[in-house]
């Protein structure tokens, strides 16, 4: 038994010799997977699945690996690194490159095998799927969990419907029916449903088993027809369904060692219509044993209890068995090797007994023919013992009985014994007996290395020529064809041989091999002299069934030469098609057991059987496309009496026109690797493919020409797609920009009523506080004046009171000088109150206009900050717009040079191709000059402007620190004139001084807190002004004011706020010279 183990490589052999399964128990190869290193371990392969065809092998290990195994091409890939055990997997029946793993985590992949690419990633699951489960066309899938099941479009990879069901009813398995569009699912309480794929509808529930059964399903099996269900579970008994009827067929026992089943499939075979009758079972001993369903009987088996099997799988075809053993690695068992035994044909039925010339006993005249060395079929005694007889064959052999003799133990003059007895052979049996008749070498290496050419380019588009509605059919004749073009090259240049080789196709299409080898020798045997006169049909083949026509049934024959009906019409369209236009498929079946029986000659005997059976419909027809009708289609004609006829005309025929005289025996194909066939006229089919050559290349050509053309229409329209977009989306951007423009208008007229609004607002503002200030300044001024005249009033009364008494002064002076210094101490205080008020009220004053006046400023200030945003913003803007605007000029001149140098491109040869390349760089050499100049000018204006923005802001910053080194200044000379004020007051006060003098000293204050920068002068008494403490006299007027020096202080206030605002106006003209030129210049550039 060969080991092969992958290692660490990714591709390579399977194995390195080819193997011998028979004498390996059946096993091909043993596959490993171990790695190398401080640690050496197996990786353990956990799933296994096989391809559509049945000669590709999809493994997966727990480590996450895919591999796929070639078994007809002796070759393994690794295909995926998943990182992650996979639970399922599956192959893609519509795309043969892709297929399906379910993995760890609860997710279902598709990949390419080829490109190795994730095609996609399907998730709903939240259990591990246990199964994948493909229909028949390909398109849908159905994954299966515990807990539901779900179906899956493939070619869009979306959920197209979800199983739901009760968490107390667990699922087993959910399938597909073959060959039908029926869904089945199997739950956990024994419940079987179908559903209606289409309808997702419930056709049926099979009844529950029988009552007081302890069997719980397990694990299910279903026939390629889709008829029969086996199911199985914690038991050695099987259930056998019927589909069709709803009823259980049989139970089947198990022997008593197998206790439960693990996994059910069954073996398929090429001739048992789908109706497979071998069931492979895994039990829980790790032995898989196939059994026959109908006869109940063991067959073989495959393990061991030390090499215990985990999991198995069967190909399609029935040739390969796939096993996972225990111990991790990968077995893989040739069928055909496993029923060596059981498919050896019976013993002879016939025995001959010879008189033998020596007089030898009549226990020495039994004489077995069997193949030379092999030993018959073991058989059992009634002991139970197995003995084996190996018999050998007779010295004295005839030449004749070594042509009758055959593989497999047959013999050919005891079939057409069998043949002429029965007029068929046994449909269970019949493509054994023609593999043996044909005597097929069955070259495997010679077909693969013809399948490896690939499909012919005579029959690529073979399709459009015959669509078939099944593409298996239609690529299994595409391989075959392609087969037989590649070993001879007539066989690419004759219209009719996919008429010839369909039946033979149709019948061993889950078979290659045997199909382009009965194919093969067909052509080789019955088909002789066919091509001599390639293109035209074979003249000298006609001629002789015309010339046995003619001697059996000449009425028949003048009927058909009086209508101008020729062989060609007659026997042809029989030859070209082998009957199968005209029979039935037992019919045809019927006629070629005896034709391959026969010799090669007998088949144009068939084709005169068939023309002389039905003289009487043929007497009757007079128009040529009536006889053409006739022999393209099928008709009341019962063969029997056509192969009857044939062996009759076989007697019969004369030496001198019997075919036999013209047509060889019948030789097989080599073995190891197929006969050269060149008989046909080279010169006319090496003419005929070198021109279909040509015209192939010719074509190819043209397709390559308008596929250019197409991609240049393609580009043409693309690019003037692209530019309806670029000129739509700038129409948008121009729109766009307008609205938004139209709503910056629309912003700035509502920002600047806003502002009227406010100005409106401030102005109003402004007049209500100059009203409430002329109020206020009316009401002191009314109050002052309402004082003053209490105040006269009161001297007044004092000046009477004095003149009354002055008579009495003299008595009472000192009483009246104590009443006067309290009465003038109290006035002082008076006064001095008043005085006080008056301050703090125009302090107040003072420092609201001082805030209105700051806020004015820094109001201006902020004015004039954004304006200098603003400016800078529209640079940027300006810069922008410039830069797009050359961007674009630019681009349009390199744009309309470009098509300029396409249109001389295209006018001018190839000889000016250098010329034009040398201008071309020049003048983008010039262009990256002329743009690296203007990126340095652009360079040069930023840096300029940024040293600009730098100047300003150190004016600025220079400003800043004069304002405040002046604010500094102002708040100490304040300080200053305040502590000089408060020291003269005092002075005063301890002097005891005039009450004018000190209210002239208060007045100076406050004009010093207006910023008068003046020493204070000290006063002195003048003549005219009086004090309170003088003796009035009669005569002498009466000058006392509380209103002095106001309207000095007035003034000094108006001189003051005008020098402040000259002062800004002038600030703010110096800032506007100053940036006017950094404008203009931004502009120009």
């Amino acid at each position: 038994m060969q080991s092969s183990d992958l290692g660490s490589r990714e591709e390579g052999k399977i194995w390195h010799r080819k193997p011998s399964p028979a004498a390996q128990q059946g096993v091909i190869a043993n596959i490993i997977h171990s790695t190398t290193g401080y640690h050496s371990k197996t990786i353990r392969f956990l799933n296994v699945a096989f391809g559509s065809s049945g000669d590709s092998l999809l493994a997966g290990d727990h480590q996450g690996n895919i591999y796929v195994f070639d078994l007809v091409g002796n070759r393994f890939k690794l295909v995926q690194r998943t990182m992650q055990a996979s639970t399922a997997l599956a192959f893609n029946l519509r795309r043969k490159t892709e297929f399906l793993v379910a993995l760890a985590d609860y997710s279902i992949k598709c990949f390419d095998t080829d490109s190795k690419e994730l095609v996609s990633w399907m998730r709903g699951h939240d259990s591990s799927v246990s199964s994948i489960s493909v229909h028949g066309s390909g398109r849908y899938a159905i994954t299966t969990s515990t807990d539901t099941a779900q179906i899956w479009d493939l070619d869009t990879f979306q959920r197209k419907r979800k199983l739901n069901i009760r968490q107390s009813v667990g699922i087993q398995k959910v399938f597909f029916l073959p060959l039908s569009n029926t869904i089945l699912s199997c739950f956990k309480d024994n419940s079987v449903f179908a559903w209606e794929f289409d309808t997702l509808r419930c056709k049926y529930q099979l009844p529950s088993p029988i009552e007081g059964s302890s069997l719980r399903y397990k694990a299910f099996a279903v026939t390629r027809d889709g008829r029969v269900l086996v199911a199985g579970g914690k038991s050695n008994h099987l259930h056998v369904w019927c589909l069709e009827s709803q009823q259980l067929l049989r139970i089947i026992q198990m022997p008593t060692k197998v206790r439960a089943i693990r996994h059910l499939e069954f073996l398929p075979d090429s001739f048992d219509g789908g109706s497979n009758q071998v069931l492979g079972v895994l039990s829980q001993d790790s032995i898989v044993r196939f059994i026959n369903i109908q006869t109940c009987k063991l067959l073989f088996d495959i393990g061991s209890p030390e090499e215990g099997i985990c999991m198995v799988t069967i190909s399609p075809n029935g040739r390969y068995i796939a096993a996972v053993m225990e111990n991790g690695s990968l077995n893989v068992y040739s069928v055909q090797a496993l029923t060596q035994e059981v498919n050896k044909p019976p013993p002879p039925l016939f025995k001959v007994i010879d008189d033998s010339s020596r007089g030898k006993s009549n226990a020495q005249k039994l004489i077995v023919r069997v193949t030379s060395g092999r030993p018959e079929r073991p058989w059992k005694s009634k002991e139970g013992k197995i003995q084996t007889k190996v018999l050998r064959p007779q010295p004295f052999v005839s030449h004749e009985d070594k042509e009758n003799e055959l593989p497999d133990g047959l013999n050919k003059k005891r079939l057409q014994a069998l043949l002429k007895g029965f007029g068929e052979y046994p449909a269970k049996y019949r493509m054994f007996v023609w593999r043996s008749l044909l005597q097929l070498p069955e070259n495997h290496l010679a077909f693969s290395s013809l399948l490896d050419k690939g499909t012919h380019s005579a029959f690529v588009h073979l399709q459009n020529e015959y669509p078939i509605k099944s593409r298996k059919l239609l690529r299994v004749l595409q391989r075959t064809l392609s087969a037989l073009a590649h070993w001879s090259t007539i066989f690419g240049e004759m219209p009719y041989i996919p008429l010839l080789a369909f039946p033979f196709v149709k019948l061993f299409q889950n078979n290659q091999l045997i199909c382009f080898e009965v194919v093969a020798t067909v052509i080789v045997n019955w088909c002789q002299h066919w091509f001599e006169f390639f293109p035209n049909p074979p003249v000298n083949v006609l001629s002789m069934v015309e010339n046995i026509l003619a001697h059996h049934d000449k009425e028949l024959l003048q009927h058909l030469m009086s209508y101008n009906i020729t062989s060609q019409v007659y026997a042809w369209p029989l030859l070209e098609t082998m009957f199968s236009e005209v029979l039935t498929r037992e019919e045809w079946l019927k006629m070629f057991d005896n034709i391959f029986s026969s010799h090669p000659s007998f088949f144009l005997m068939v084709v005169a059987a068939y023309v002389m059976c039905s003289r009487a419909p043929l007497l009757h027809c007079a128009q040529k496309e009536d006889f053409e009708y006739f022999f393209h289609h099928r008709n009341n004609l019962d063969i029997n009496v056509v192969i009857k006829e044939a062996y009759h005309l076989m007697e019969c025929t004369p030496a001198d026109i019997h075919p036999r005289r013209m047509l060889d025996d019948f030789v097989p194909l080599t073995k190891g690797q197929y006969p050269v066939f060149n008989k046909y006229p080279t010169f006319i089919v090496d003419y005929q493919s070198q021109e279909r050559e040509r015209i192939r290349q010719d074509e190819i050509e043209y397709l390559r020409e308008r596929q250019l053309v197409h991609e240049m229409e393609a580009k043409a329209i693309e690019r003037r797609m692209e530019d309806e977009t670029w000129f739509r989306k700038q129409e948008l951007l121009r729109d766009a920009e307008e609205q938004r423009r139209k709503i910056l208008l629309k912003e700035e007229e509502k920002l600047s009523e806003q502002r009227r609004r406010l100005a409106a607002v401030k102005r109003e503002l402004k007049v209500k506080e100059l009203q409430l200030l002329e109020a206020a300044r009316r009401r002191f001024l009314k109050y002052q004046q309402d004082q003053r005249e209490m105040e006269l009033k009161r001297l007044d009364d004092e000046i009477a009171r004095k003149a009354s008494m002055r008579e009495q002064e003299t008595a009472a002076t000192v009483q009246d000088i104590e009443v006067r210094q309290m009465e003038l101490q109290s006035q002082r205080q008076l006064f001095e109150q008043k005085l006080v008020k008056e301050q703090e009220s125009t302090t107040q004053e003072i420092k609201g206009e001082l805030n209105t006046s700051q806020k004015k400023a820094d109001l201006e200030e902020h004015l004039f900050q954004r304006l200098i945003d603003i400016e800078q913003d529209g640079e940027l803007k300006a810069k922008r717009l410039a830069e797009e605007s050359l961007a674009k000029a630019a681009q349009e001149c390199i744009d309309t040079d470009w098509r300029a140098q396409v249109l001389r491109k295209q006018r001018c040869d190839d000889m000016d191709r250098e010329v034009r390349y040398q201008e071309l760089a020049k003048f983008l050499q010039n262009n990256r000059a002329t743009e690296a100049e203007l990126f340095d000018a652009m360079k040069g204006e930023e840096a300029q402007k940024w040293e600009e923005v730098l100047e300003k802001r150190e004016q600025v910053a220079a400003e800043q620190a004069i304002t405040a080194a002046l604010d500094a200044n102002r708040k100490l000379f304040l300080e200053r004139e305040m502590k000089d004020a408060i020291e003269l007051a005092a002075k005063l006060q301890d002097e005891d001084g005039y009450f004018e003098r000190l209210r002239d000293l208060r007045a100076s204050q406050n004009r010093q807190v207006l910023g008068e920068q003046q020493a204070p002068s000290k006063t002195q008494p003048q003549p005219g002004n009086i004090c309170l403490n003088e003796p009035l006299t009669g005569d002498s007027p009466i000058h006392f004011s509380l209103d002095r020096g106001r309207e000095n202080l007035e003034s000094k206030e108006r001189e003051l706020m005008t020098e402040v605002r000259q002062l800004r106006h002038k600030l703010m003209s110096q800032a506007r010279a100053k940036a006017h030129p950094r404008l203009d210049a931004k502009w120009s550039t």
